[in-house]
């Protein structure tokens, strides 16, 4: 799945990779591969919103 089949709208996005990352038990390096999207574009569109990935948590806070 490419990015572009993710959710487009932000808050979409944000429940989407959440809750990924929490079913799977990956970490957002893993879910990036896994879904063959670039990292930074995720964290960038996710930052507009004020969301920054937060490692300890794994999962955007």
């Amino acid at each position: 799945m490419a990015i572009e089949n993710m959710p487009k709208d932000p808050m979409m996005l944000l429940s989407f990779v959440n809750t990924s990352l929490r079913d799977k038990g990956i970490d957002l390096d893993e879910l990036c591969k896994s879904f063959s999207v670039d990292r930074a574009d995720i964290e960038e569109k996710l930052d507009k919103l004020g969301y920054s990935y937060n490692n300890e948590l794994n999962r955007f806070v």
